[in-house]
């Protein structure tokens, strides 16, 4: 029996319910959520490990209830919108979101999502999950980054992502094998996402690094790396 628990944030009640009831066919507890004002109080009394997302609500919206749920934690987010322009979906992704899916939509199709992005989102144990290079240091176990001697903020996945080709020094991987490792996309995963995290990663780390001994460099045709000289 599965006892995670998942907030399903949507004022359409007859959408709620769908997803609530696919949800615990297959075992999952569900927090049905339909105005943006009442998530942090749900999100206190029962915490998620999941939260699936609209964008537009009575009260405060998806974008800042993004913005307010990555203040505090790295749980996995999919939004889950009528909003398909490339715009909002790239925005989405930079506030944190872990997916993104348009309306209307296959509830199949949705659980085969969350199930994927919670088969890797799992908490660090390792207590020594650090990596360094000149002026970088990247820690998974505290979830910080230091560049050049100053702790600089980054959003869980884009610190994972960085974490992941640093661990992988002149490796190269294509955008779906970064989707598979950092996301668990396993086949949904938008491409798009690993660009613009590398895309907000680059513009953190945008000093000049060592006289140029390290580089997340674009492999063009291919996708990214980590080069180390």
């Amino acid at each position: 029996m599965n006892d995670q628990r998942i907030m399903v944030v949507d004022d359409d009640y007859n959408i709620n319910q769908l997803i609530k009831l696919y949800l615990e066919k297959e075992g999952y507890k569900v927090t049905p959520v339909h105005d943006g004002n009442q998530v942090q109080k749900a999100f206190k009394d029962n915490p998620p490990a999941l939260v699936v997302l609209d964008l537009m609500l009575p009260g405060m919206d998806g974008w800042d209830i993004c913005r307010e749920i990555r203040k505090i934690s790295d749980i996995p987010i999919i939004m889950l919108t009528a909003k398909g322009e490339t715009f909002d979906k790239v925005l989405g992704l930079e506030l944190g979101a872990d997916d993104y899916m348009v309306k209307p939509f296959d509830p199949k199709e949705l659980m085969a999502r969350i199930k994927a992005v919670l088969r890797r989102h799992k908490p660090v144990k390792d207590d020594t999950a650090e990596i360094a290079y000149p002026n970088l240091s990247v820690n998974l176990s505290q979830y910080s980054v230091t560049y050049y001697g100053q702790q600089i903020e980054f959003p869980p996945k884009e610190l994972e992502l960085l974490y992941f080709l640093a661990s992988n020094p002149n490796r190269v991987f294509t955008r779906e094998q970064l989707l598979g490792q950092v996301w668990g996309f396993d086949f949904f995963g938008d491409s798009r996402t690993v660009d613009v995290h590398i895309k907000r990663i680059r513009e953190k780390l945008n000093k000049e690094n060592a006289n140029g001994s390290w580089q997340i460099k674009t492999v063009w045709g291919v996708g990214y790396k980590f080069e180390v000289k």
